[in-house]
């Protein structure tokens, strides 16, 4: 059975072991706010522009690359976001994306996961 990643009200069907950043945008989604989707890192870990909040559903730990960016401002690693471009959908998943150029403010109340 695939599993399945739940964004913004859409349920995606994916690979199990795909990268959550390429299944979001094979699904004509994205993990990035305003104009990050077109000044980001391609999925190299290094931006920090697709974090998510995994609000449902199991992530592998966070590798090296991972936690240095989301412990570098504006990112807060007490926040308990993930970058999206460094995680593999074993599991289904809901995700939700906060706003903020980096989706850093997890605090307001406009998330953005459905």
């Amino acid at each position: 059975m695939m599993p399945t990643v739940e964004f913004r009200g859409e349920t995606i069907e994916c690979e199990s072991g795909a990268t959550l950043r390429d299944v979001l945008l094979e699904a004509g989604e994205t993990p990035h706010n305003g104009r990050a989707q077109w000044v980001n890192c391609r999925g190299f870990g290094t931006c920090g522009t697709c974090a998510v909040e995994i609000v449902e559903g199991e992530v592998g730990e966070k590798n090296a690359r991972e936690e240095w960016r989301l412990d570098f401002p504006p990112h807060d690693s007490s926040d308990g976001l993930r970058l999206a471009c460094q995680i593999q959908v074993e599991d289904d998943l809901h995700v939700r994306k906060h706003p903020g150029f980096w989706g850093q403010n997890v605090d307001e109340e406009e998330a953005s996961d459905d």
